[in-house]
């Protein structure tokens, strides 16, 4: 699972990489420079021939959402998509039937590791992952846009999706003991056009465990100030200081 990353959004690299595709056009719309559910990030979508840069929520809605206040309330189980399911599932299969496919570009992403733990006062020591070499990458999902009933407001949101990541000598070394192990969807560089543009069954050739020789792991502990009576957050990431939904 991925729950914290980084979003890049430097459009000479994503330009570079959508092979026949358009020139992505950059977004208006601003974002916080780290993602969490419920936060706004950048996404890269197909827009007819074309591939196109906009911001929507982490945290996919589905358009047969009652209203704002359940639109909230799916989305915080919506962040993350079973690669093994997502076809199936009520809250992901609309997207997957009608191919919207999502390109989330990223400096890096975050995942908690226990091996440690004795050692950190029984918690999980955070851990940074990217690309060897320091550039952007991005990785496979889904994006809805919903509609408010009350207000006939739109609102684009988006899911990552992932793959069972048990025995993978990065990946699996990550959560709890006893958890199954999972990891995004990362999209080979040479493929972002490939995948803009899968049908469905193609789309399932892309879930795959990325390499871990083209990836780079290293401990990025959160810097934690004792605070009276302050719960420790599960995963030892730093939650959200505000909730900046677009819903």
């Amino acid at each position: 699972m991925c729950t914290n990353f980084i979003p890049s959004a430097q459009v000479d690299f994503l330009e570079q990489r959508a092979g026949p595709l358009a020139p992505v056009r950059a977004a208006a719309t601003p974002w916080p420079s780290e993602t969490f559910p419920g936060y706004a990030a950048p996404v890269v979508v197909r827009a007819g021939q074309d591939a196109t840069l906009q911001v929507a929520q982490f945290g996919l809605v589905p358009p047969w959402s009652k209203d704002a206040q359940h639109a909230r309330e799916l989305a915080r189980g919506t962040y993350n998509a079973r690669s093994e399911t997502v076809f199936a599932k009520p809250s992901f299969r609309h997207a997957w039937a009608h191919r919207q496919w999502a390109l989330v570009p990223m400096e890096c992403f975050f995942e908690p590791c226990w091996e440690d733990a004795a050692a950190h006062g029984g918690r999980a020591v955070r851990w940074r992952m990217s690309m060897p070499d320091g550039q952007p990458f991005a990785v496979a999902g889904l994006w809805e846009r919903w509609t408010d009933k009350a207000s006939g407001e739109q609102a684009d949101s988006f899911t990552l999706l992932t793959v069972n990541a048990d025995g993978h000598p990065l990946m699996g070394r990550m959560h709890r003991p006893g958890d199954e192990k999972r990891m995004p969807v990362i999209v080979p560089p040479d493929r972002y056009a490939d995948w803009l543009q899968a049908s469905p069954q193609q789309a399932m050739e892309f879930m795959q465990r990325f390499p871990v020789e083209q990836m780079r792991g290293e401990p990025a502990p959160v810097a934690r100030v004792a605070k009276a009576r302050q719960p420790v957050p599960r995963d030892d990431t730093t939650p959200p200081p505000e909730n900046l939904s677009l819903f």
